[in-house]
């Protein structure tokens, strides 16, 4: 019986191990105004969205995929540890070139809960779920 335990156990730890391998490092940050969007217009896709940037829109193709986004650090040295923790949001639009200043524009609202706004741009890993 207990080396049934171990093996799930040791199994649950090498499928974590996975997942995480899985993510993409990137840096998001994060903007105010929703509305019109690239995918959606003037329809309301609710605060925890995003915008992508053209790596990740793939001309549209991007547009209502889901994305886990988890703060990993600073980008700079003005707010030393700004994570707070992990997010998942919408792609509704897009963060063109080359205004864009991050893999993802975050809603405000997915930014504060995932880091210090102050930071204004972090480090981030993420994942399509």
């Amino acid at each position: 019986m207990a080396i049934k335990i171990h093996a799930f156990v040791f199994l649950g730890l090498v499928l974590s191990l996975i997942s995480v391998a899985s993510a993409i490092s990137g840096t998001a940050t994060y903007y105010t105004v929703y509305t019109p969007s690239a995918c959606y217009g003037y329809q309301d896709q609710g605060v925890m969205i995003a915008a992508a940037s053209d790596a990740l829109y793939e001309n549209g193709a991007a547009c209502g995929r889901m994305y886990k986004v988890r703060c990993t650090g600073p980008t700079n040295a003005g707010v030393p540890q700004p994570c707070r923790g992990e997010v998942t949001v919408k792609i509704v639009d897009r963060c063109p070139s080359p205004g864009c200043q991050s893999t993802i524009d975050l809603s405000q609202e997915a930014f504060n809960i995932i880091a210090d706004p102050a930071a204004g741009k972090i480090n981030i890993d993420y994942t399509q779920v």
